[in-house]
């Protein structure tokens, strides 16, 4: 079984995405969160880091868990409850921790937003949505019907999008960011798209699209962000001839 030194594994993973000179969230904490001894045999990908997850890994008989939310966004105080389950689960077994947010978000070929781009058969892709001081997103010039369009994203994440149908029935400036940029439809606006593809978003949000004559496509936060983490691990697989395995917990949001 091949042995690959984890340090060599977040070296290649920072390098790719640019982890310290991508902007982010203050707790997001990007890089490598948890050590293991030193040595990686196999790698499993999922989208959040959580108790339940890390189970999933073990079981996979994973040393190295890939993530987009990882176990860090607030001060983790007070190392007990669940807690200090997780913090036992990974020392005993071994298990590191690796994550990436708006990292891989913005990568323009492993990132959630160029893989759902692609899927979607979006082409010519321009930088879009500015946040945290750099674009994450992407926007494409087309033109889809809003049912087609609907229809594409429902067979790119294996589930029904919820559709607010707020602009015309012609989507020709469609834009896309992964997971939770709902709450941000004026900016998306501004910025020149008539459709705007993201996971999730507040109530409030369905008279806002009207008002602004915007198309808004709901995927899910889940299902629209298990694509950087199985890109991610599938380069690395190559890299560095390790089996990988995606680990699906979804939330259904």
């Amino acid at each position: 079984m091949p042995k690959v030194p984890l340090k060599t594994i977040v070296a290649h993973c920072d390098k790719i995405l640019r982890t310290k000179e991508i902007g982010d969230y203050d707790g997001a904490a990007n890089g490598l969160q948890v050590e293991n001894s030193g040595a990686v045999t196999k790698i499993a990908a999922a989208v959040d880091a959580s108790l339940a997850t890390i189970k999933l890994a073990i079981a996979a008989k994973a040393d190295l868990l890939i993530v987009h939310h990882g176990l860090f966004w607030t001060t983790r105080q007070s190392w007990t409850g669940k807690n200090y389950e997780i913090l036992q689960l990974l020392v005993e077994n071994n298990l590191a921790i690796y994550s990436s947010h708006l990292p891989l978000d913005a990568h323009p070929k492993l990132g959630n937003n160029a893989q759902l781009c692609a899927a979607l058969g979006l082409k010519n892709l321009k930088p879009f949505f500015l946040t945290h001081g750099q674009t994450i997103g992407f926007k494409s010039q087309t033109k889809i019907s809003r049912n087609e369009l609907a229809a594409k994203l429902e067979h790119a994440v294996g589930a029904k999008p919820k559709v607010i149908p707020g602009g015309k029935n012609i989507c020709e400036k469609i834009g896309v960011v992964t997971g939770g940029a709902g709450a941000e439809l004026k900016q998306a606006a501004a910025e020149g798209v008539d459709t705007f593809i993201t996971g999730e978003g507040p109530h409030w949000t369905y008279a806002l699209s009207e008002e602004l004559g915007l198309n808004i496509f709901y995927g899910g936060h889940y299902a629209t962000e298990t694509f950087g983490v199985k890109a991610l691990a599938v380069e690395l697989s190559k890299k560095f001839k390790l089996p990988w395995e995606f680990l699906d917990h979804p939330t259904g949001l």
